[in-house]
């Protein structure tokens, strides 16, 4: 009788158990507790793994192929002006410039907290709620996060401006070194503005985020901002100098949304800064400006940016070096003010590396990166390393990370291509190999 007891006992805690996988796996319940459960699965990671102490060191790498690799790219890149020359225009400047009052404060716009790492498909349905759009975030997040269930950590605003184009009636555009004239032009013309930044949570280390600018308030110095995790503009605004300070965090990158028939509105307030590659071509000479007059932490950032810049402009050798820099700058930091997420958030030096032939230099950055994450997660990551991998010859080890790039995005065009050409050539070797046999 106490065994048959027993067992039943048993039994019942395993029903239990299993009835509270199920539970949990329930969206509503996973949407409310997944959160929780993830933050203290990664603060134990953390506890005994800190993150903040893993420092990425590059190689120093002299031989032939890398030489034979930077010479054979020196004629296409495109060489960095010397800050003596005619400096490009200020990326404020209009092709007529407008008065704009002292303080402006849009309406219209639907606030929405967003759900666990949700901040970018929520600040995307906010800026699309000002223009009538009457989707959510859970209609954003299927297409800027589709492995939501693998809690994909970045939405680059490239995505953003493509989920637009594709998916709504709506034109969007992103450029980079902006600054806070230019925000408030926008937002007096009428154009909220999304805006990619840096966040010191008081309960955590630094993390990006997205808010959308909506306002504006000259005599307080304040913008009024929406934040899917601190409130709508009604009740939240934050200093200009805050906003100028974390917004460098992230190159100074901004996304406006806009219906068609006001895009040469738009692109009269950006002047020169329409032209993407004038733009990359100004922020590049803002961050080696900046780098120069900068200390600590955000002359770490200055660097990274002016690297950041010189990839979308093809010069990778100088953006290799600008990246180097800004590693060195970033082991002298105290650990308790290291970024350690940004290779989440910015894969610019698995480009610059891959691309100046440092292939163990970017499997070395993306296994400092990975160590640091708590979920197998990172498909930019994984896709560079995947292409690392395959140029020193490790073709399966290049398959196994392309594919898992492939698995937390689908639309992941690059790994998809690039497993097509591996697996084509593996396809032709084996024909190869198995005529010359027969023969």
């Amino acid at each position: 009788m106490r065994r048959r007891y027993l067992i039943l006992s048993l039994a019942g805690v395993i029903g239990l158990c299993l009835l509270a996988v199920l539970a949990y796996n329930l969206p509503p319940i996973q949407d409310r507790l997944g959160w929780r459960v993830d933050s203290l699965r990664a603060q134990i990671k953390r506890f005994f793994n800190p993150p903040e102490q893993v420092v990425f060191v590059p190689q120093e790498q002299v031989d032939a192929i890398v030489n034979a690799t930077m010479t054979a790219l020196a004629p296409t890149t495109t060489p960095t002006p010397a800050l003596t020359e005619t400096p490009l225009p200020s990326p404020t400047a209009s092709l007529v410039p407008t008065p704009i009052p002292a303080s402006v404060s849009l309406s219209g716009i639907r606030h929405e907290y967003q759900q666990f790492n949700n901040c970018a498909p929520a600040s995307l349905s906010m800026v699309m709620s000002y223009w009538g759009w009457t989707g959510s975030q859970f209609d954003t997040r299927t297409y800027l996060r589709p492995s939501f269930e693998a809690d994909d950590k970045n939405v680059n605003p490239f995505e953003i401006v493509d989920y637009v184009e594709k998916n709504t009636a709506y034109d969007a555009l992103w450029r980079v070194g902006g600054d806070l004239t230019l925000l408030k032009q926008l937002v007096a013309a009428g154009f909220p503005v999304l805006i990619e930044k840096g966040l010191d949570p008081h309960d955590d280390a630094w993390l990006g985020h997205y808010q959308v600018v909506s306002g504006y308030d000259d005599p307080n110095s304040r913008f009024l901002v929406y934040d899917s995790y601190e409130g709508p503009a009604e009740a939240w605004s934050v200093p200009y100098e805050f906003i100028g300070q974390f917004w460098r965090h992230f190159n100074f990158a901004y996304v406006v949304v806009f219906p068609s028939e006001r895009a040469a509105e738009v692109h009269s307030i950006l002047g020169a800064h329409s032209d993407p590659q004038q733009n990359f071509q100004y922020a590049a000479e803002l961050a080696l400006r900046e780098a120069g007059s900068l200390t600590g932490r955000e002359q770490f950032f200055a660097w990274f940016n002016r690297g950041s810049n010189l990839v979308y402009l093809q010069d990778y050798a100088g953006a290799a070096q600008a990246y180097d820099t800004a590693f060195n700058l970033y082991a002298a930091l105290p650990l308790e003010e290291r970024p350690w997420r940004l290779l989440w958030y910015l894969d610019g030096p698995y480009t610059a590396y891959y691309h100046t032939g440092r292939y163990q230099d970017v499997v070395n950055l993306a296994q400092s990166t990975l160590v640091n994450v708590d979920k197998p997660v990172l498909e930019e990551t994984y896709y560079w390393r995947g292409m690392a991998k395959k140029a020193l010859g490790d073709q399966a080890g290049a398959v196994e990370d392309l594919q898992r790039a492939m698995e937390l995005n689908p639309n992941s065009t690059p790994a998809a291509e690039e497993l097509q050409r591996i697996t084509s050539f593996d396809a032709n070797r084996s024909f190869e190999v198995r005529t010359s046999v027969e023969n």
